[in-house]
């Protein structure tokens, strides 16, 4: 059954004149929350930074990578992590889902996602359970389609033979603009049961600014597709605009958001997310970029990061690398940076993608060296298991 489209969005498919991203690279992390409550709740919001409860971790953290858990997966984008322990991971270019099994590593694939048309950075993105998952077996994904990006969601049987285990997708959401370049992708439901959706401008600048497009904005939404209660804009999906391409989304402990983002030449950022706020683009582009636009947490030249899926853990943002092929570790103290960035496994294992919570002080990290950007072009892509401080 389709779900109610949000009028649509503006012209789709601008081809990549303008700089494009710091990596021209896609881009994201189903980032799970940190504590829970109810669907009434407020949603995460940022609160003021560095209030005296408030401690802030170690200056200086430490990665130590536990094992591989698994090789050969082709271009790997979104990741979920299951109840009992196993891995979901999307492929972008095939626009197939496959079941890791985080003890053995064997893969094996729940099936393909009709509807998908792989192209550029587009193709089968983000995925995140359903806050109901355990009753409703529904996984949800955003993928780029012929005409734009959406969300749907699949249920997931696992008594099927393996390649069928997926259902048809329901269209829970679409209209957001596609484009070769800039198609956002990252998806997670927040610690209040709303759907948050980080998009891209897809290469027309313009659009970030426009209340009335989806594009350059993260998107806050019921799990049916609707405007979420006290979204910021009435009747609107948007949450925060100005934005170039969103490519990771994460809660702290005390259930405020962030995320990451490309910058064009100058500055990739990570931005603590407050409902409603401007973050810039094409305006402003790192802090310093005036009255009425929100700074970033902490900012990189385009060499360093071309940040993608970030995660928090022990007090930290931890957040992949693409171009910068590290991992970023920003210990935090309220919203702003505690100390300064730190980079870890830098050039180790090519480009980062996906970094998600595993548990405690665990992280699970994919990379992503088969999406046919970089130096890596062609290497094996791989789950990594790690241990942050």
């Amino acid at each position: 059954m389709q779900r109610r489209a949000v009028p649509a969005v503006l012209a789709a498919a601008l081809l990549l004149t303008a700089g494009c991203s710091s990596d021209s690279s896609g881009g994201a992390d189903p980032s799970g929350a940190d504590g829970s409550s109810s669907p009434a709740s407020t949603a995460a919001q940022s609160s003021p930074a560095g209030t005296p409860a408030e401690q802030a971790p170690p200056a200086k953290g430490s990665v130590k990578v536990l094992r591989t858990v698994a090789t050969g997966l082709d271009s790997p984008w979104g990741l979920a992590p299951l109840p009992g322990g196993d891995l979901l991971v999307s492929s972008r270019d095939e626009a197939t889902i496959t079941r890791v099994d985080a003890e053995s590593g064997k893969k094996t694939e729940l099936g393909e996602v009709p509807g998908v048309s792989p192209s550029g950075e587009g193709g089968l993105l983000g995925i995140a359970l359903s806050p109901d998952y355990a009753s409703d077996h529904m996984v949800y994904a955003y993928f780029t389609s012929a005409s734009d990006n959406r969300v749907v969601r699949m249920l997931y049987d696992e008594k099927k033979p393996a390649g069928e285990q997926l259902g048809a997708p329901d269209t829970v959401f679409r209209g957001i603009p596609k484009g070769v370049i800039h198609n956002g992708g990252r998806i997670a439901f927040g610690p209040d049961k709303m759907l948050y959706a980080g998009t891209g401008e897809s290469g027309d600048t313009g659009l970030s600014q426009d209340k009335e497009s989806l594009g350059g904005k993260i998107l806050r939404m019921t799990p049916d597709g609707e405007p979420a209660p006290g979204n910021p804009f009435p009747d609107s999906p948007v949450y925060s605009l100005g934005h170039r391409n969103v490519q990771g989304l994460a809660w702290d402990g005390k259930q405020r958001l962030f995320a990451s983002e490309f910058g064009q030449d100058t500055w990739d950022e990570l931005n603590a997310i407050k409902p409603g706020d401007n973050y810039g683009w094409p305006e402003a582009e790192g802090k310093g970029g005036g009255s009425g636009y929100h700074d970033p947490v902490a900012q990189w030249s385009t060499d360093e990061a071309s940040p993608s899926g970030i995660a928090y853990a022990a007090g930290s943002v931890w957040m992949a690398g693409l171009r910068g092929e590290r991992l970023w570790r920003i210990p935090l103290k309220g919203t702003e940076a505690a100390a300064d960035p730190q980079a870890f496994l830098e050039g180790e294992y090519g480009r980062l993608r996906t970094v998600a919570p595993a548990g405690g002080d665990r992280l699970w990290l994919v990379t992503s060296n088969t999406d046919g950007r970089g130096d890596a072009k062609g290497d094996d892509d791989r789950v990594l298991e790690l241990e942050v401080k």
